[in-house]
């Protein structure tokens, strides 16, 4: 063998070989983040005396899940047909659920209603009161100041927000997101 053939062999094998470590990584990765298992969950250890870490309470996927369901199945006790989701403490999406013939404009209604709601920690009927005071906050994107969005508390911080979109009135809405937030006994 030459020695140009050498080096191109090596270089050949070694790529091989952080792509399957790569892959391996991610298959990894992946797997932990669709498991659903508390006991099979890795525990996250924080050094209390670094003030450089800060440590916060989510909803986990399985709980998240449970409140939507509540919440759709109220609202189709009362045969409205509604989109429900549920956000984290950042406002990003933890699981969306769109009923059974449920408005299109519903699902993005009530993801805006769930950001709202775990943003300034309160009902989104009692925040469209205080537009009246603020007009400018309805400005802020990704919000919808219309009745339909609950915070889920753990203490009295906001961890997620349940939004409800597709019933002819925001007080429905936020009634079957409150029923979402009481299943998970917050």
């Amino acid at each position: 063998m030459t020695a140009k053939s050498t080096t191109r062999n090596r270089l050949i094998i070694a790529g091989a070989t952080v792509g399957v470590v790569a892959a391996g990584v991610v298959g990894v990765v992946t797997v932990q983040a669709q498991d659903q298992d508390p006991a099979t969950r890795t525990p996250v250890i924080v050094n209390a005396a670094d003030a450089h870490l800060a440590q916060s309470t989510h909803l986990s996927i399985a709980a998240a899940t449970r409140a939507a369901q509540t919440a759709l199945d109220a609202a189709a006790k009362e045969n409205q047909r509604v989109s429900v989701a549920v956000v984290d403490r950042n406002g990003n999406v933890i699981v969306t659920l769109r009923g059974d013939g449920a408005g299109p404009q519903s699902y993005d209604a009530a993801q805006q209603k769930a950001f709202t709601a775990v943003s300034w920690n309160a009902p989104t009927t009692e925040l469209a009161e205080r537009l009246e005071s603020a007009p400018h906050l309805a400005d802020i994107d990704g919000t919808l100041f219309l009745g339909g969005g609950a915070p889920v508390r753990a203490g009295n911080a906001p961890i997620a927000g349940i939004g409800v979109a597709g019933a002819p009135s925001g007080d429905l809405d936020e009634k079957f997101a409150k029923a979402g937030v009481a299943s998970l006994g917050s």
